[in-house]
This record gives C-alpha cells, structure tokens and sequence, in this order.
C-alpha cells in the first residue's frame, strides 16, 4: 500500500518495538480511525550471537527490512525501566537506540513509552502482567491465540499506546483513549 492511499483514506500504520538484547518483539498495527488490523508481529532472536556488537548491527538490519517492507508512519518504543544491573540497562539503551536510529535514518517520527503507560493504556492498570496485556490485546485485535514469546505482544501494545496518545495530543477538542475506544466500540470488548 503506497502513501498515497494511507493519506486518503486517514489510515495509519504504526510499528510498535519492545528492545531487546536477546529477543526484540516488534509488531505492525494498521489504524483506521478506531479500528485496528495487525499487518504483523514477531521477534528478533538474538541469543545465537555472542558479540554484542553483531547483535546491534542484526536489530539495525532487520528493523530496517520491517521499515521497508511495510513504510510505518511511525515508531513507538518501550523505553527501557530502571534496574540494579547497569551493564544489562546500557545494553538494553544500544538496543533500542539501534532500533531508533533504523527510524530516524528514514525520517520516520519516534515516541517512547515507558512500560507503565503501555501497560496502563492497553489493560486500564499501569501495573498489569505482560498475560493482562496479551490477553487484552487478544480482545482488542482479535488475536486467534497469544504468541508464546510475549515480547511480541508487548510490541503490540506499545504500538496500540502510541495510537491512543497520538489521539490525544492531535485531537480536535474530543478526548481520545482506553476509555475512549470502550465507549465508542462496546461491540469490540468481550464480557
């Protein structure tokens, strides 16, 4: 699908990037006003390479390849959380900054997102479980089954934050978001 018939029919494609060192998730949502359709999602396994150096240059090759097959309007990221371990955080930020710099080399907008507001904008709870999140987006983009690595899932929904967000900072005097999208689709949410 070219820009052109994006621009015309206001359909948006957002490529969504939980970092990793040793798996990436990465998933691709298309948004049509309020309706989602995944186009894809997966991992990066990265484990097989011993050299950190080699695993950058793979995330970079194979965010770039994702970047062109599918021409994302824009890239949202988790931003990675604070924890005790510095080497595994510096790693975890070459990572992610690898992945953005696929982005940006294209001239494609970034977002990053910390893991609770993903987690809050997805489930409604800021603190819910990577399962909370998966099977909520399982509701939401009516997933056939969860992926056994969640770390796609977690792309997914940092994908589906930034569409919610992005409303909201673009919207034009109407509130955009979770509660939002539940009023508007009652029909889309199973009981």
């Amino acid at each position: 699908m070219g820009k052109e018939a994006k621009i015309n029919t206001k359909e948006k494609i957002i490529l969504g990037i939980d970092p990793g060192t040793n798996i990436m998730g990465y998933g691709l949502i298309l948004v049509k006003g309020n309706m989602f359709q995944i186009l894809q999602y997966g991992v990066i396994h990265l484990k097989k390479y011993s050299d950190h150096a080699l695993k950058l240059k793979k995330i970079y090759e194979r965010v770039s390849h994702i970047i062109e097959e599918f021409g994302p309007d824009a890239v949202a990221l988790e931003a990675p959380f604070y924890g005790q371990n510095v080497q595994s955080m510096l790693k975890l930020g070459r990572a992610q900054g690898v992945a953005m710099a696929a982005a940006l080399a294209r001239e494609i907008p970034i977002t990053e997102y910390s893991p609770k507001k993903v987690k809050q904008s997805v489930t409604g709870n800021g603190n819910a479980s990577k399962e909370q999140v998966a099977e909520m987006l399982k509701t939401l983009l009516t997933l056939k089954e969860i992926p056994k690595l969640l770390d796609a899932t977690d792309a997914l929904a940092v994908a589906v934050c930034h569409h919610f967000h992005e409303g909201r900072l673009q919207s034009s005097g109407r509130k955009e978001g979770w509660k939002s999208f539940l009023a508007e689709n009652p029909d889309r949410i199973k009981k």
